[in-house]
């Protein structure tokens, strides 16, 4: 694929950049050079290769879920944590409602 002096501005007003005659000319081989750069590596065979999400194999450190596991900041204490609440629906922080 080949980009010109027309497909530079049209591609430059679609970005809403305002470029001169001499930018678009100066663009034209920079983005020709960026488009055969794709072309190449669109060649590497890369049907062996399994997909990746980094170089260096990571794993996540996951801690052991427990929901009580400190009794000041563990679970199972909903009653106490809504006493003060001004509205409790079902177990829940009543608040209200905002879209009509």
């Amino acid at each position: 694929m080949s980009v010109d002096k027309q497909i530079v501005a049209k591609i430059a007003s679609l970005a809403r950049i305002r470029m001169g005659d001499a930018e678009l000319e100066r663009m034209v081989p920079e983005l020709n050079n960026i488009l055969s750069w794709v072309e190449q590596l669109g060649e590497v065979d890369c049907s062996g290769v399994e997909p990746m999400t980094a170089v260096i194999p990571n794993t996540l450190r996951l801690r052991e879920d427990v929901v009580n596991a400190d009794p000041l900041t563990g679970g199972d204490r909903r009653d106490d944590i809504l006493a003060n609440a001004p509205a409790r629906e079902h177990g829940f922080f009543g608040v209200p409602k905002v879209i009509e």
